[in-house]
């Protein structure tokens, strides 16, 4: 492939940490550039492993801001995009709608914008990767998969969002001819995960003894996909992947919440030594969610047949090492728990 210069944006983020760490260690000839506004979601510590080195670089700075990114990409003739920055949590997007509408639809626009200028005169090997999820299709009943042709059903500020930012840079492809990939994914779980999310709350809550909050009676049902598959994914795609087509990422792993809080908590008093049936009494069901989607299942036949992608391993087992990184990773947890984390940017990039 060559020397290329790629921008990862939200790269400090759970998922984007995983795909800059693959790139960057990966492909040496690559110059990579992690673009992240730091916000909560946003952890420099996911990446200590790589910050040192040579095809890394790592700016701060929002993807909203016109003038920056346009500058962004004329400073760096970026050959490819990979387009991860966006709020992601469900919750938040109901308190908050506008912020959502903000960075993943007025954010995704400013990206396209400067691709499409910068590639105006050539787009050959040029790519604009955008990552999306599978919460754009709506909520499917007790059978069926999401495919590649689902019509699109958002419930949530959230998933409006997303599916809005979808339909723009797909837009940008028939109608500007910008070469572009989209991919939506089934819910991530794996290390480095931000402790709202639930299994990392679990997780947390249960090694501190904390209630275990479950939505309604927890039978939302949700399909798992390992976040360093998902990364792998990424990769095949943005290499192999078809300008204009769709791929859908699932990890074939269907679990009802409250079915997964059971086998955490059998997982965590194995590893911490606990009494079976301890951690399980500290579950506490709460009010449902607003809008509550009931089940998530994705079809990646699509994505297996045509470029060869397969997860890399089974359910328990990729909870389990979840678990122990998470064990294993106490301070880092502890970091984000107290919201220390926001400083090592500081630390890190302020001092030099």
């Amino acid at each position: 492939m060559g020397n290329k210069t790629l921008l990862i944006t939200g790269g400090a983020g759970f998922i984007g940490s995983h795909v800059v760490r693959l790139f960057v260690n990966k492909y040496p000839d690559y110059n990579i550039i992690n673009l992240d506004k730091l916000t909560y979601a946003g952890n420099l510590q996911n990446l200590t492993d790589i910050e040192k080195n040579t095809n890394y670089t790592f700016v701060k700075g929002d993807i909203t801001d016109g003038d920056f990114i346009q500058k962004l990409f004329q400073q760096y003739q970026f050959d490819g995009v990979i387009h991860l920055a966006a709020e992601s949590h469900v919750d938040r997007s109901i308190s908050n709608p506008m912020e959502f509408v903000y960075t993943n639809i007025i954010g995704t626009v400013t990206l396209l914008n400067a691709a499409r200028s910068l590639w105006k005169d050539n787009t050959d090997g040029k790519r604009f990767y955008h990552i999306s999820t599978d919460e754009v299709y709506g909520s499917l009943g007790e059978e069926g998969f999401f495919t590649e042709e689902t019509a699109y059903d958002p419930r949530s500020p959230y998933s409006a969002s997303k599916a809005s930012s979808d339909h723009l840079v797909r837009a940008y492809f028939h109608t500007f001819g910008l070469p572009v990939v989209v991919s939506n994914c089934s819910n991530n779980y794996g290390p480095n995960h931000f402790p709202e999310k639930l299994i990392p709350l679990m997780i947390n809550n249960i090694m501190t003894n904390k209630p275990l909050p479950v939505y309604g009676e927890g039978k939302n049902v949700r399909d798992w996909l390992y976040v360093v598959d998902h990364a792998r994914a990424i990769d095949i795609i943005f290499h192999k992947g078809v300008n204009g087509e769709t791929y859908n990422i699932g990890g074939y792993n269907e679990w009802k919440n409250i079915d997964l809080v059971h086998l955490l908590c059998k997982i965590m008093d194995k590893k911490l030594g606990r009494t079976p049936g301890t951690s399980a009494q500290l579950i506490t069901y709460v009010k449902d969610r607003a809008g509550h989607d009931l089940r998530y299942a994705i079809d990646s036949t699509k994505l297996t047949a045509e470029l060869g992608w397969k997860p890399s391993l089974q359910f328990e087992e990729g909870l389990e090492k979840t678990v122990d990184w998470y064990l294993a990773n106490e301070s880092w947890l502890k970091n984000i728990t107290s919201g220390d984390y926001l400083k090592y940017y500081e630390q890190q990039y302020h001092n030099r």
